[in-house]
């Protein structure tokens, strides 16, 4: 019996939350608290960059900020590697996940209490990395709770999706009325209260995960530490005066986060494809991954854009007028949680009736990719018109199609990478999925520039249509790709 695969009689007995072990549920608690508070954040953190003084925000140029969003979620994702690493080679990722909660809070505490342009710069920092740390070892933590064979492990990540976009729902709902109400520095401190709540359940809860998950799998020697510690100076210092000689500007965060994500992404898996102690089918799983990397940065570039294109969408193109009241900007981004909760555990329950005969996980990626494709183009129809006169019910449809293609790739993806994982790099294989959507969300930023609301045809058709290729390719080589998997599904 291994580690990980308890015996029967312990799965019966832990098969009390939707058909999951018990401890799921604390980890989706935490990661419900952490997606409130920054879902609930990004929901107004563009609008209050480009905003003018006048109506509270910073009047940073619109295509500017919509470059800084990009940089910062994909600077959440790309900080991963930073929690991956300490999770495997400092503390573990129990005690990781902890402590990358706690900067997160300090983060949303920054962009509440300290006014400007300073207090968006050191939130926005603190909340990346925490973020990183938080998102890599949640999900290395939920794939520690099953074996690789188990066929309740997609379901489990399904749900796990379901919970944590609770908290993406309420997030936007909430801050959007602190924000309409009392500004938005008063919206930010009640991210900053979402994320202490969720500190506090999960120290509750913390000791009921496996063992395993509070060891260090690959200690760093005692030796190296003083090079890791020098290494990290000299990066903040490089960092520091890149940014005084105004080589890293706010209109080239975007770009270099682009750039740095792709070539860590490169060098990773070179790493890990290099190192001569993983076994011949574990290399040949880290190839399978490759094709699933370019999909998901594909499939990231568009999705994220709910956060840069699709907010300016619904600031000035969305008629977002209920009943006579003008809903905030933000409830626009808890349209695909709803969807997500509705159908998070439909397609549990499919992947779990089908077992063995349900799509491989390189179609999946197929699907999702050229579905988000088609999301974009349902833009189309809508395009052409003035201020205010693209319908919110077809938003709705087109948010409904994010969500079809988020969940055949996101969650999937989330639990491949730890099926795919060799022994010495569990969590850094999801680090490196995460480097995918790093990529991918850089991406989402730099578009924006291309994206103008009075032509909007060619932006949505073009992108919509170069998706649609890219699932229609990975479909054609699925066969192949699931031989280099050896075995897993």
């Amino acid at each position: 019996m291994t580690a990980t695969t308890p015996a029967p009689e312990q799965q019966t007995s832990e098969r009390t939350f939707f058909g999951q072990p018990r401890v799921l549920a604390n980890l989706f608690g935490v990661e419900m608290w952490e997606r409130f508070s920054f879902y609930g954040m990004q929901g107004i953190l563009l609008i209050y960059l480009y905003y003018s003084a006048a109506r509270g925000g910073l009047g940073i140029d619109q295509g500017v900020a919509a470059g800084i969003v990009g940089a910062y979620g994909g600077a959440v994702y790309l900080s991963t590697i930073l929690g991956a690493w300490i999770a495997d080679r400092v503390v573990g990722a129990e005690r990781t996940l902890f402590y990358s909660a706690v900067v997160v809070m300090c983060g949303h505490v920054a962009l509440s209490a300290v006014p400007g342009v300073a207090g968006v710069g050191l939130g926005l920092v603190l909340v990346a990395l925490g973020s990183g740390g938080v998102k890599a070892n949640a999900t290395s933590l939920v794939g520690s709770l099953y074996d690789e064979h188990d066929e309740r492990r997609d379901a489990g990540f399904s749900v796990f999706y379901m919970g944590i976009n609770l908290g993406a729902l309420v997030g936007p709902l909430l801050t959007g009325l602190f924000q309409q109400q009392w500004g938005f520095h008063a919206g930010f401190a009640l991210a900053a209260v979402g994320m202490a709540i969720g500190l506090a359940q999960y120290s509750v809860g913390r000791r009921r995960l496996p063992a395993e998950t509070h060891r260090v799998p690959n200690p760093l020697h005692r030796a190296a530490v003083l090079r890791y510690v020098v290494l990290a100076v000299v990066a903040v210092a490089a960092v520091a005066l890149l940014t005084v000689v105004h080589v890293i500007t706010a209109d080239r965060l975007a770009t270099i986060v682009a750039w740095v994500s792709g070539l860590s992404a490169l060098v990773y898996f070179a790493v890990i494809l290099l190192d001569r102690e993983i076994s011949h089918v574990e290399r040949q799983r880290v190839y399978a991954f490759v094709p699933m990397f370019v999909a998901s940065a594909v499939f990231w570039s568009l999705y994220q854009q709910q956060f840069t294109v699709v907010t300016i969408y619904s600031d000035e193109r969305l008629d977002r007028s209920l009943f006579g009241w003008d809903m905030p900007v933000s409830w626009v981004q808890s349209i695909n949680p709803v969807f997500i909760i509705v159908l998070a555990g439909v397609f549990a329950a499919l992947w779990t009736k089908l077992g063995d005969r349900q799509p491989s996980t390189p179609v999946k990626f197929a699907l999702g990719t050229a579905s988000i494709g088609v999301s974009f183009l349902l833009f189309v129809p809508m395009s052409g018109g003035g201020a205010n006169s693209a319908p919110l019910w077809g938003l709705v449809v087109v948010l409904l199609f994010f969500t079809i293609s988020e969940l055949l790739l996101s969650p999937v993806g989330l639990s491949l990478s730890t099926k795919l994982a060799p022994a010495r790099f569990h969590t850094q294989m999801v680090a490196l999925f995460f480097l995918s959507i790093a990529l991918g969300t850089a991406m989402s930023g730099l578009l924006t520039k291309y994206y103008d609301p009075k032509d909007e045809v060619p932006y949505f058709l073009w992108l919509g249509l170069a998706a649609i290729v890219v699932g229609a390719v990975l479909f054609a080589v699925a066969k192949p790709v699931r031989r280099l998997m050896h075995g897993v599904h």
